[in-house]
């Protein structure tokens, strides 16, 4: 890697390969690194994964690790202060409360099960949420996981930079 992404975007044993190709595209966007914790539900050439995103695969830099383990030993890197931040519907501070800093990690749990309560434990001080209405148990993956790295792109006012969609 020649570069510090902007952010790492951490999927944790996604399951469905449509999120994952929006999450992808959104990296690419952001200029954000995915990735993805295994076991996946899917194959990342999967024809759903590719539909969704776009032709922008080529353009995303992502790595699949094995456990979580060695992601932890992959990104414990001397070059940068990585912070790790979980999301999870059961988080201590709203993801608008957090004050994101280049390079921070943002773990995203499986759509199903969401986070391993051992990782939400070891980390309860950096655990977020996304406030909805009792009705609803929570969002689309995809859906809350850009919500959150463009709320990391607002705050670190790196959209200056980028172009207007025009259309």
């Amino acid at each position: 890697m020649l570069y510090e992404p902007l952010l790492h975007v951490v999927l944790y044993q996604p399951e469905i390969p449509p999120n994952t190709g929006n999450i992808g595209r959104t990296c690419v966007a952001i200029g954000a690194k995915l990735w993805l914790v295994k076991p996946l539900g899917f194959q990342i050439n999967e024809k759903e994964l590719r539909r969704a995103g776009l032709d922008y695969w080529p353009f995303l830099e992502w790595e699949t690790v094995e456990n979580w383990d060695e992601l932890a030993q992959r990104l414990a890197s001397p070059i940068a202060q990585r912070r790790i931040w979980l999301l999870t519907k059961r988080g201590e501070i709203s993801y608008t409360a957090a004050e994101f800093q280049r390079g921070d990690i943002l773990l995203f749990g499986c759509e199903t099960s969401g986070l391993p309560e051992e990782l939400t434990t070891a980390y309860s001080d950096r655990t977020l949420r996304i406030p909805t209405r009792p009705q609803v148990r929570s969002l689309n993956l995809s859906s809350a996981a850009a919500l959150v790295m463009y709320e990391a792109v607002r705050q670190l006012g790196a959209a200056e930079g980028f172009q207007n969609e025009e259309g």
